[in-house]
């Protein structure tokens, strides 16, 4: 079997088709009902990706997805109710990698999961030489997953990393938000465009608390690019 993920949701037929979709395309699933049955099992065996519904009896996915992020860098995949857009803000605030709105097609959640998962392998693979990037007061280890900024540590997810890796292979260009998506997410921009903007939102932040003088940039209409500050 391929890779193992975790899957909660308490609708029982959503359950069943996710599943089997995740099964056909070679991974091995394991469903829960609820979230605290997912976290529990999780503390026994760390899956290699998480799937959580938001809306769930006992405790909300939301908050299993914070609880999962603070003890590992599993990604993780919520899936919200369409007229839910503050779910999924606050979401990928908390460490989620992607969403879904509900109604989805089966495979579109293949399809992100693929992505993740194609991430996760290239940025663990050893390659045998320690790849730098440096742009400014920021420094990003690639093989070590590392990043500094004003010579302090800054704790990145996995997204954020490979966002940020992709601002600072550009050297001060701008990236357009395609670009973004399909480096960093493995899908096309026709598909989803907020989630690059939180994502860069939040690293955004995660500089300014380190007290990084490098800001990103917006592109009117096309994207992002990091600029040295003065």
């Amino acid at each position: 079997m391929g890779a193992l993920i975790y899957l909660a949701d308490d609708d029982p037929g959503l359950l069943e088709v996710f599943s089997a979709f995740l099964e056909n395309a070679g991974y091995e699933v394991r469903a829960f009902p609820t979230g605290d049955e997912l976290a529990d099992e999780f503390s026994r065996h760390e899956p290699s990706l998480v799937v959580l519904d938001v809306m769930m009896p006992g405790t909300d996915g939301l908050t299993v997805c914070k609880n999962l992020r603070a003890v590992s860098d599993v990604p993780i995949v919520i899936l919200t109710a369409k007229d839910s857009e503050m779910d999924y803000l606050h979401g990928l605030a908390i460490g989620a990698d992607d969403y879904l709105t509900k109604p989805f097609s089966p495979s579109m959640l293949v399809m992100r999961v693929k992505a993740l998962l194609r991430r996760v392998e290239m940025s663990r693979g050893a390659t045998g030489s320690e790849r730098k990037f440096v742009f400014a007061d920021i420094e990003l280890m690639d093989e070590a997953h590392e990043v500094r900024a004003a010579d302090k540590p800054l704790e990145l997810t996995m997204t954020e990393f490979a966002l940020l890796r992709c601002l600072l292979e550009a050297k001060g260009t701008a990236v357009s938000r395609a670009s973004l998506l399909q480096k960093v997410w493995g899908f096309d921009a026709e598909v989803e465009t907020r989630v690059t903007d939180e994502t860069v939102r939040r690293v955004r932040r995660k500089l300014r608390d380190v007290g990084s003088g490098t800001q990103i940039k917006a592109v009117w209409g096309y994207g992002y690019k990091l600029e040295a500050g003065s």
